[in-house]
This record gives structure tokens, sequence and C-alpha cells, in this order.
């Protein structure tokens, strides 16, 4: 049986930080050190952050809540769409291909671990993102153009 490589552990908050919009990711395994299985780390949220609008791809994410809570968008669009409030210590989880959004509508910050699977998609989005945003480029045709570079399909608002 192949195993991934096995690493030194990262201490919370230590990794690369990636800063998209008002939202950063803290980088605690990336594909490199996964062999492209797995990209992980903390996703920082303040009030009112989050992607704007329901989205689907091929990895599959799990979430855990560290601090704070955030809303979760599930649904086709059009479609029944559900609003699921997860709050620290609680899991939540996504099949890849499944639309969804996240949002943090709280007074608070928030802050979860996440896990991508595959690793790969995720990771070069969320670079490209946070590359578009240091360059001041957050046109939304750059935030469609890289999203369709990384299998990412952006499907419109959660709810009016």
């Amino acid at each position: 049986m192949d195993m991934l490589p096995v690493e030194t552990p990262v201490v919370l908050n230590s990794g690369e930080r990636l800063a998209m919009g008002t939202d950063e990711f803290v980088v605690l395994a990336d594909c490199a050190r996964t062999g492209g299985a797995l990209f992980a780390g903390l996703v920082k949220m303040p009030p009112g952050g989050g992607p704007p609008v329901m989205h689907r791809h091929d990895p599959g994410e799990v979430y855990h809540v560290l601090e704070g809570e955030f809303a979760f968008y599930v649904g086709p669009p059009g479609g029944d769409i559900r609003r699921t409030v997860v709050s620290a210590g609680e899991v939540m989880s996504l099949a890849g291909g499944t639309p969804h959004t996240i949002r943090n509508e709280s007074d608070a910050g928030a802050v979860a671990f996440v896990v991508h699977a595959p690793g790969a998609p995720m990771e070069g989005f969320t670079r490209a993102a946070a590359a578009l945003a240091e360059d001041g480029d957050t046109t939304m045709a750059a935030v469609l153009d890289i999203a369709a570079e990384h299998g990412i399909e952006l499907l419109g608002p959660p709810v009016e």
C-alpha cells in the first residue's frame, strides 16, 4: 500500500497566509506535502465574510468549526437551498459536486479547520484568488476565469 509522506506537525496559525478579500486561509497541509491528496488549513472569516455566490467543485470538504459560527447554504440554485448554522465544536461535511456556499453572518470572527480532497483544484484556486486580491484585480471576470481554470462552477446567489 502506498503511503503519503509523513511530515513534522505544523503549529496552528504558523502556516503560510493567503488573503482573499476579507477572508484568510492559513495553509497547514498543501499538495506538495500530501502527494496531491489533501489541501488543509484554517479558514478565518470576519463578520460578513465568505464567498458571495453558490458554487460547486469536484473536491469534497470537511469543516471543523473552532471559533464562532458559519452559515452553510447547500442545494441547487433556484431549488430547495438549506441554511445550516455550524458552531464551534461542530463539523460540516460536503460531498464533491454539492452546490454550496459558506458565510459568517454573525457579529464575531469565525475560524474553521478545513480539509479539501483531492487537494489540487482547491489549492490552485485559493492561491490564484489570493494572487488576484494581492494584485488588486478582484473583478468578477477575473474571478470567473480562475474559477473555471480550477474546476469551480459559480452558480449565483444563494437566496434573494
